[in-house]
């Protein structure tokens, strides 16, 4: 069972690595060290109840389901570009320091809603846990799927804990109006470049 275990978790690491809506949301927090590690817990618990979903069964649903599908896409790529676009114009603003100093003053609550929306509302969330996890974790035998589960809730909880401490632990060197608009603009070009692969996907273009 150890080697389901790391194999779950090393598959679950793989998925979450790349820069994509939640890391980017989990680091900006850790820059400012405005409530992180609230962020990190609240993203690590989103993706525990996805993977659960998804290796227990919640990949049939998605992947039998051409309309839900589109939903979760098109949703998810309206959402991304109105993200990316927020970053851009925050990069490209004639004072991104007190652009920062704004998205300082956001409540507790307003964070947790723009955390589960980049979290729910993105599309590769259940690709990555419905389709790849849920389809190689709903393949093992039923007390298998749980070791496979629990490791990659491990990598999520590993990642998303250590992005946002050492995000935190570099705020210095990060909280400058020069890393700001570096960090908006990468941010934004990801998010509409994550965007721009998913429209060509569902259309079938790419």
């Amino acid at each position: 069972m150890f080697a389901v275990f790391l194999q779950g978790m090393a598959l679950g690491a793989a998925l979450i690595l790349p820069l994509g809506p939640q890391n980017a949301f989990v680091m900006n927090q850790g820059v400012r060290r405005h409530y992180h590690l609230m962020t990190a817990a609240l993203c690590t618990l989103s993706d525990i109840l996805l993977i659960c979903g998804g290796v227990f069964g919640g990949s049939a649903l998605l992947t039998h389901s051409t309309l839900l599908l589109n939903l979760v896409t098109w949703g998810g790529i309206l959402f991304l570009l109105w993200y990316g676009w927020g970053a851009l114009r925050t990069a490209f603003s004639g004072d991104v320091a007190l652009a920062s100093s704004e998205a300082m003053k956001q409540s507790r609550w307003r964070i947790i809603a723009t955390m589960l929306a980049v979290t729910w509302l993105n599309p590769h969330v259940y690709l990555d846990t419905f389709v790849v996890l849920g389809s190689l974790g709903g393949q093992l035998p039923a007390e298998a799927r749980k070791w496979f589960a629990l490791g990659s809730a491990c990598a999520s909880l590993i990642w998303f804990f250590g992005l946002a401490i050492l995000a935190a632990w570099l705020a210095p060197r990060l909280n400058t109006t020069r890393a700001q608009r570096i960090i908006n603009l990468l941010v934004g070009l990801v998010m509409w470049l994550i965007a721009l692969k998913l429209a060509l996907q569902a259309l079938n273009i790419w």
